[in-house]
């Protein structure tokens, strides 16, 4: 077994990175979420599937430590989709 990330910087780059495949594997559904306010609600499953995935490689001291995944979906998901049309922008 691999062992766990238990620096918060390497923990960050982690949780952008399986975000970052969330969204590329997902990029209709993202579009939708944006442009119907519904991001969190669209992407439910596949975000709580890269929680998982994420708490399983990162140590427990770390995995809540400042919102790290939850940062991550906010810089990939909702930062880097300010170019699509919305009303919550």
């Amino acid at each position: 077994m691999a062992r766990l990330v238990e620096n918060p910087e390497l923990a960050f780059r982690l949780a952008r990175a399986i975000v970052s495949d969330i969204a590329l594997y997902n990029q209709e559904k993202v579009v939708a979420g944006i442009k119907e306010d519904s991001i969190f609600d669209v992407m439910d499953e596949e975000l709580l599937e890269g929680r998982e995935h994420f708490f399983s490689r990162v140590s427990p001291e770390v995995r809540n430590r400042e919102n790290i995944y939850d940062r991550a979906i906010v810089d990939v998901l909702i930062k880097q989709a300010g170019k699509i049309e919305s009303s919550i922008w």
